[in-house]
């Protein structure tokens, strides 16, 4: 409750600061009703930020002195003691900042105590469910495939070769179309697309509708190829994991060569697209679809704990794309984007990876809880909701975003936060895919509003 109240406040701070709302209101700690009556809404913004700082203050204090009182460990009492005082020093930097003006104080020092008290706060949730709830023996001591687990390994459904041509056709045309990864291509396409709305908004582009298409078009044919080239890499481990054990190259549906052939067709269709807007977006979609099926798939997946950290990027790109797209370059606002998208992967994915925990263990994948426990790695599913939570702010100071975007920032993450905490406690597969379509609907929901807020204000 404390973590979310806190980051409210971050989020109603940031409004306050881009509507100017603060120059309505230049006494403190009341405000007095403006000469001027064009200026009550910002006066009403300046009154919810400054009852927010109250009402949060209090759950700040109370959640240190519960800490200095209660049984918790050191380093949970101290940070929070240490975040309870800083909070202190904020509302100093706020009272001055209302009555002297923001010159009078270093650029950006509200918002930086802001988000270290919230990362405090973040920090002392996760670090006592910790020691609440966690064990030290849940890691697999090799990511290799395991004997026990191999005992566990479906078979493939024995498949019955339909005897009609147009049975058989359809049979193949499922299978070329399983190979795209069909599931990943909304999120990602609505990246895309969130990072052409940021980019007509903020710098007044005109955004044809040749652009969205060929920009769309161009990215589901990359996410397509990607998809394909991973299905023809990873088909051997494929056949040992039983959430991949159907995929078409694994029972031998398609051949290897075909596999290859359409995985190439795709590049060369979604470079011919991209080239139509600008070389930018070409070079950026190249540079995606060689990331995940190169670097990710063969380089970071089978031998680093930070595969899905690192792989990220690969997600974070059609934000990117989606900018150049509009802007022919890449700026700050794509940037920051892409780093929310690049901090959301680990908090999202560490959820799917504890429910396939064994069976990334069969395939020898070295994933967050095969090698370090389910302890760590709800722990760092805590750390990140933080991260992408805090680059969700950055955004808003970036751009020009309103209203709309925080409110939608502040409830759904909430959601992925509870849906997170809820996790250390129930520890089942399903808590884990709570949490894991929590994350969804957060991004989802973000970018939605993201869209909105950039071209409808």
């Amino acid at each position: 409750m404390t973590a979310l109240g806190v980051y409210l406040l971050l989020i109603v701070g940031a409004t306050t600061s881009l509507t100017n709302a603060t120059a309505s209101c230049s006494t403190w700690p009341t405000c007095h009703a403006p000469v001027d009556p064009l200026s009550q809404t910002e006066l009403a913004i300046a009154w919810a930020h400054r009852l927010t700082a109250a009402v949060v203050g209090l759950l700040v204090a109370t959640t240190a002195i519960a800490a200095i009182l209660g049984d918790v460990s050191s380093r949970v009492r101290s940070i929070l003691v240490v975040g309870g005082l800083l909070y202190v020093v904020q509302i100093g930097v706020g009272a001055v900042t209302a009555t002297v003006g923001p010159a009078a104080i270093v650029p950006g020092l509200h918002l930086a105590l802001g988000l270290v008290i919230f990362s405090a706060i973040v920090l002392a949730l996760a670090w006592d469910l910790e020691l609440a709830t966690g064990s030290d023996d849940d890691a697999i001591e090799s990511p290799e495939p395991l004997e026990e687990l191999e005992e566990e390994v479906p078979t493939a459904t024995e498949r019955t070769i339909p005897s009609s041509r147009l049975s058989r056709a359809r049979l193949t045309a499922i299978a070329y179309f399983r190979m795209t990864k069909p599931r990943l291509m909304w999120l990602l396409c609505l990246v895309a697309a969130a990072g052409m709305a940021l980019a007509a908004g903020s710098v007044g582009s005109d955004l044809t509708l040749s652009t969205i298409l060929a920009t769309l078009g161009g990215g589901v044919l990359s996410i397509g190829a990607s998809g394909t080239f991973n299905h023809v890499l990873e088909r051997d481990v494929d056949q040992q994991m039983s959430r991949t054990a159907e995929r078409p190259l694994a029972v031998d549906l398609i051949p290897v060569r075909n596999a290859l052939a359409f995985g190439f067709a795709l590049t060369v269709a979604s470079l011919a697209l991209f080239l139509t807007i600008n070389r930018l977006a070409a070079a950026l979609g190249l540079a995606a679809i060689l990331f995940y099926s190169v670097v990710y798939t063969l380089m970071l997946k089978p031998n680093t704990v930070q595969n899905t950290v690192i792989g990220g990027a690969a997600g974070a790109l059609p934000a990117l794309i989606g900018w150049a797209a509009v802007t022919n370059e890449i700026g700050m606002p794509g940037l920051a984007l892409a780093g929310l998208i690049f901090l959301w992967t680990p908090a999202h994915f560490y959820n799917l990876a504890l429910a396939y925990k064994d069976d990334y263990a069969r395939g020898g994948f070295p994933m967050m809880p095969v090698v370090r426990g389910e302890t760590v790695t709800r722990k760092h599913i805590l750390y990140y909701i933080a991260a992408t939570l805090a680059s969700a702010i950055a955004l808003t100071w970036i751009t020009n975003l309103g209203m709309l975007y925080a409110g939608t920032v502040v409830l759904f993450g909430g959601i992925f936060l509870w849906a997170a905490v809820r996790l250390h406690f129930e520890q089942t597969e399903a808590a884990a895919f709570r949490s894991f379509h929590a994350s969804n609907a957060f991004l989802g929901a973000v970018l939605v509003a993201v869209l909105v807020d950039a071209m409808a204000f």
